[in-house]
């Protein structure tokens, strides 16, 4: 039986060492490892690999983007992402551009290779923890979603960073704009959700951290 052809791309050089050592050890599989998406983007159009364990915090190209951009070239290449990563934004980010799984890299060995045939066989491998959220996702309230449906996306974007609990200056240099500017985009989140403080307003969208 073809050994099952997977490209990790992983700019930490410890891990992808170790990760490229563990996954040729296994003799169902060969693996090439790259520590820049461009270059391992590269090799993809000219071998066209089972599976890619992708990381997600790249240099030049994100681990996102490269993900993107394997399934415009061939949209039956797998592409597992296996990151450090647990925030929902990152999760959904990635599998809205394509990602057929989401490890982290804390999973034992035997996790990842049970993800890759998962993979191949029609799954989606995701970590617990991962899974959970995404679950989650779906079961918020619908009055939730429809509240942050009102809001756009940078307001959105605004509220998530107020339950972060960062400050307006903080907020205003995170997003490269001016304190008055997120002066105003808050006033329109109240004013849209119909509350007078950054509590209510993060209480009424499910934003609040507990």
């Amino acid at each position: 039986m073809d050994r099952i052809k997977i490209v990790l791309i992983e700019d930490h050089d410890e891990y992808r060492n170790s990760m490229n050592f563990l996954l040729n050890s296994n003799p169902d599989m060969f693996c090439t490892a790259y520590s820049h998406g461009k270059t391992a983007i590269e090799y993809i159009q000219s071998s066209a690999p089972d599976v890619v364990i992708m990381d997600i915090n790249l240099p030049e190209w994100s681990g996102i983007e490269c993900t993107r951009k394997i399934k415009q070239l061939n949209p039956n290449i797998q592409v597992i992402m296996c990151t450090v990563y647990e925030d929902d934004e990152k999760i959904f980010d990635a599998l809205k551009s394509g990602a057929n799984g989401y490890m982290l890299k804390r999973a034992p060995i035997s996790e990842i290779f049970d993800a890759i045939h998962q993979v191949l066989n029609g799954g989606s491998p995701m970590s617990p923890a991962i899974a959970r959220k995404v679950v989650a996702s779906f079961q918020q309230p619908q009055h939730v979603a429809a509240e942050i449906s009102l809001l756009s996306m940078r307001e959105n974007e605004i509220l998530e960073l107020l339950a972060q609990g960062l400050r307006i200056k903080e907020i205003a240099d995170k997003l490269f704009v001016s304190v008055n500017t997120i002066r105003t985009h808050i006033r329109h989140i109240y004013e849209k959700l119909q509350v007078q403080s950054r509590v209510e307003a993060l209480n009424k969208t499910g934003k609040a951290k507990f």
